[in-house]
């Protein structure tokens, strides 16, 4: 299976990727916790049926050491009881924030104080940032049909 369109050599899509990339880094330097971004780009590309991110994020994260158990439970995390009360407050806020469409007032605010319990203001905003972000991607990915199954981790740098 080939992409409808090649993202990384196309000019205009390399460029866009390039700077969508730099946002990503100020949420990957930020306060929110490592694990807790995986946990929520896995659970954003499993809601948009986003192979090659689910492949890539499952992978990095269990390359950073997160057990299977977890990675095989994010999408069931309501009934798991492997996570944490605040890593179950980022993948609600993750879902909501992913199925924008699917809620007529977006994003509850019963979601956004229990994210508030757990996460200071600047963790907040990178949570956000990070949902935005792995939508962006995920859409990019899921509109040009890009393969899913060969990522290596780290092969992004």
């Amino acid at each position: 299976m080939d992409a409808r369109l090649n993202l990384f050599g196309n000019p205009v899509a390399a460029k866009f990727l390039g700077h969508i990339v730099s946002a990503g880094k100020v949420v990957s330097s930020s306060a929110l916790p490592a694990a807790t971004q995986e946990l929520v780009k896995i659970r954003a590309s499993q809601i948009n049926g986003c192979g090659f991110c689910t492949d890539m994020h499952t992978k990095d994260a269990a390359q950073a050491g997160e057990s299977s158990t977890r990675l095989n439970l994010v999408a069931a995390w309501r009934e798991a009881t492997v996570f944490t009360d605040a890593e179950r407050a980022a993948l609600e806020l993750a879902e909501q924030g992913t199925r924008i469409a699917d809620a007529a007032g977006g994003v509850s605010d019963e979601a956004w104080a229990n994210a508030a319990k757990h996460y200071d203001e600047e963790q907040l905003a990178a949570l956000v940032s990070l949902i935005a972000l792995i939508n962006a991607f995920n859409r990019m990915n899921v509109i040009v049909q890009q393969p899913a199954g060969d990522y290596q981790p780290g092969q992004f740098g």
